[in-house]
């Protein structure tokens, strides 16, 4: 069925009501179709239900009204905190084999919220644009998403999500607008998308030390994707207090990110990140293609002593650890600060790392600080930076422009 045959229930231009109702007439029918056919349609938050299957149809934009009282405040975790936040765009819970999908256009209309978050007047958080919480069986495809106001697809606490063949656009200066953020999630695919936005292309989470109840993040494949002017290209953390685990990335293509691949995490955090595989990954304009960050000034306590110590510290529940890293078959040009930064605690150092068939050529003479942390030195067209490390494997590695050594 079409959002039209619901359109008795249109307020004026404001469609929100039809949806709504559309959505009860799928959920008593124990599932269905609703299909949003070419023309704008503005609307607030629009929730679906279980064995529904929501296609936007080329040509049909779903236009959200920037209006903040439109968007009650509920319960959900943002940046691993359970809060009040502004209800999402397109919002569903406790749901399953739920499908959003369709060649047209989702618009966050994010400006609004984005002028609020720099002037400090939001009263909660802002609004996800696309959030499944607690959903089994979710698909995600297709899809035009833009200006979203904060993160843009948002599983949490999910299982078996396949997101594929997304285009998702928001302006590189728009705050916090990550592009796909897998948050305490499992079996999780995302494929052939193509993602330009103002913070982290992809971000792997599993809750800090504040969320109540911790659960990893693990089976994640990232697969033919291509990234834009994010700070980060595939992010891990810094939320990763319930661990990330078994984490491939391949066949993807970064462009003007400001680093590739990237783990961000501190003492605090605790959690565990291993096994992950990147591999056939091409990469150009990159400030630096690889940064694993153990002292990232993150949360509430980042800026402590305790996390920024370089001294050794006794090892307990507060502590992170990384180990299994194996990085092979990428080529890189244009890279500006150094070619790897690995910086790990002296009571937990990254363990088991392998760099393998990687070819770097540096452009640019401007010196850059690779990492997010106390004393990172300013560095240009460097090797392989590492600090507290073990059991590392370099192996045909090649370097064009490379000033000093390949390994620091």
């Amino acid at each position: 069925m079409y959002i039209s045959e619901f359109a008795k229930f249109r307020r004026g231009e404001d469609w929100t009501d039809a949806f709504a109702e559309a959505a009860k007439v799928i959920e008593k029918a124990g599932g269905g179709v609703l299909k949003v056919a070419a023309g704008v349609y503005e609307t607030g938050p629009i929730r679906l239900v279980s064995r529904m299957k929501l296609e936007v149809e080329a040509g049909a934009e779903i236009r959200f009204t920037d209006e903040e009282d439109r968007f009650p405040a509920m319960e959900l975790e943002f940046e691993g905190i359970l809060e009040l936040c502004h209800t999402p765009c397109v919002y569903a819970e406790d749901a399953e084999f739920v499908t959003l999908t369709g060649e047209g256009t989702i618009n966050g209309c994010g400006k609004a919220w984005w002028d609020r978050r720099w002037a400090n007047a939001l009263k909660h958080n802002r609004p996800y644009l696309v959030c499944f919480n607690r959903c089994k069986h979710v698909t995600i495809s297709d899809l035009t998403l833009t200006n979203s106001p904060v993160w843009t697809v948002h599983p949490l606490r999910c299982d078996d999500v396949t997101i594929k063949d997304l285009r998702i656009i928001n302006p590189y200066n728009s705050p916090n607008t990550d592009g796909i953020d897998p948050d305490a999630s499992s079996d999780v695919t995302i494929q052939n998308c193509y993602i330009d936005v103002g913070d982290d292309c992809i971000a792997i989470k599993s809750g800090t030390e504040n969320t109540p109840a911790r659960r990893p993040c693990e089976r994640i494949v990232i697969t033919g994707c291509h990234f834009m002017h994010g700070h980060g290209g595939v992010v891990l953390g810094s939320e990763m207090s319930g661990g990330i685990h078994d984490v491939v990335v391949s066949d993807c293509v970064f462009r003007e990110t400001d680093r590739g691949i990237r783990l961000k995490t501190r003492r605090g955090r605790g959690g565990e990140v291993s096994g992950l595989r990147a591999c056939n990954l091409m990469m150009d304009g990159v400030m630096c293609p690889f940064v694993f960050n153990m002292y990232y000034f993150c949360g509430e306590d980042g800026k402590t002593f305790y996390v920024s110590d370089k001294a050794e510290r006794p090892v307990d529940e507060r502590t992170p650890r990384l180990s299994d890293v194996s990085i092979t078959g990428v080529s890189i040009k244009n890279c500006t600060s150094c070619a790897g930064y690995f910086y790990g605690l002296p009571e937990s150092p990254i363990d088991r790392v392998t760099l393998r068939d990687v070819k770097v050529s540096y452009s640019g003479d401007k010196a850059e600080k690779p990492a997010m942390m106390f004393d990172c030195p300013e560095m240009k067209h460097a090797g392989f930076y590492m600090r507290n490390t073990k059991n590392v494997t370099v192996a045909d590695t090649d370097f064009s422009g490379l000033e000093g050594e390949a390994m620091l």
